[in-house]
């Protein structure tokens, strides 16, 4: 087994919680937008947990999966897919009915300049699903970009704190959390929106971006000057669970790390593991997009996986050579312009 693929081995498997959490959702599961940056490990994720609780649980991949060889690949982890654009509303009605469903569908980058496909892949398609499975369960990813800024001395926003979303794609995405309560509240469907910023893998997000600059001796913005993150892996299991916490009218759950990051500390964290001053320009701003996940923790734990060892990991990765995907976080966007 290689260097990265033994990373992948140890950071990437589900917990005793999660196998055991895996036994009390009851039937099947459909991933829907499962071909993008998350859809593969949580289908994976979750293909894992079911087989170690010896269960019969199908998990159902659905994308128009364009990455080419995802399809057999997920295939041969048992994993079932269907090829299907969800904007085809014949093909989305062909869908079969499942009892749990992990709403992964939307589009972040680019939105600046392509605004009425944004608000249709993260408003309209919304509503056409939640009609189509108003008999499910259903955890709906959205982000924290419905927040507005808070001072970092604040802790971040809460769950009550009224959604004031800026700019189009944050707006677009408070947009999808609107129509998914709508037909909650008209169907009675049990729902939780996953408010999730940021998660971070080894081959894209925060730590990624932060690494890799200062690595190759590029200057460092500190207008935002903090951040939430959480490893993949543990915002994956707690999506997965979140599916025994789903209510009508829905639940709001904000899904990060517990601290919230200093950029400027964690640059000079990569500086010290690789032996190279950062560099830094501007300076910090008394606010950030920040979130507080202490009800996360309260129903899942903490997430395991620390801080510190996030960042050992990402710096490993890139040492040892390992793929990378080239999609910015544009977390310092103070605009909303994604």
């Amino acid at each position: 087994m290689t260097g990265t693929a033994s990373l992948e081995e140890k950071w990437l498997s589900p917990s005793a919680a999660l196998i055991e959490d895996m036994k009390s959702i009851k039937g099947d599961i459909m991933i829907l937008g499962a071909g993008g940056k998350i859809g593969p490990s949580i289908a994976r994720l979750a293909r894992q947990a079911i087989e170690r609780a010896g269960l019969p649980t199908r998990v159902i991949a659905v994308s128009r999966f364009s990455e080419e060889g995802l399809v057999d690949a997920l295939n041969a982890e048992g994993i079932e897919t269907i090829v299907a654009n969800l904007m085809d509303d014949s093909q989305l009605q062909a869908l079969p009915e499942v009892e749990n469903v992990l709403y992964l569908a939307g589009t972040k980058f680019g939105t600046s300049n392509n605004e009425p496909y944004t608000w249709a892949m993260n408003t309209y398609l919304p509503g056409r699903v939640a009609e189509k499975f108003h008999k499910s369960k259903i955890v709906v990813y959205s982000t924290g970009n419905v927040y507005p800024f808070t001072t970092v001395a604040s802790g971040g926003a809460t769950e009550e704190l009224r959604a004031d979303p800026v700019g189009e794609y944050g707006q677009s995405c408070l947009g999808r959390e609107r129509l998914f309560q709508y037909f909650s509240s008209v169907h009675g469907t049990p729902l939780l929106i996953y408010r999730l910023n940021y998660a971070i893998d080894f081959r894209y997000g925060v730590l990624l971006e932060v690494a890799k600059s200062v690595l190759n001796g590029k200057p460092i913005d500190l207008s935002t000057g903090h951040v939430n993150v959480i490893w993949q892996g543990d915002a994956n299991e707690m999506a997965i669970r979140s599916l025994l916490h789903c209510e009508a009218p829905s639940k709001i759950l904000n899904i990060t790390g517990p601290e919230t990051v200093s950029l400027r500390w964690l640059a000079k964290e990569f500086g010290r593991i690789f032996n190279t001053e950062p560099q830094f320009v501007n300076e910090e701003q008394a606010t950030a997009l920040l979130s507080n996940a202490a009800e996360s923790f309260r129903l899942f734990g903490y997430p395991r996986t620390t801080l510190k060892q996030m960042i050992g990991i990402t710096a490993q990765w890139l040492q040892e050579g390992g793929q990378t995907i080239n999609k910015p976080t544009h977390f310092q966007e103070r605009k909303g312009q994604f």
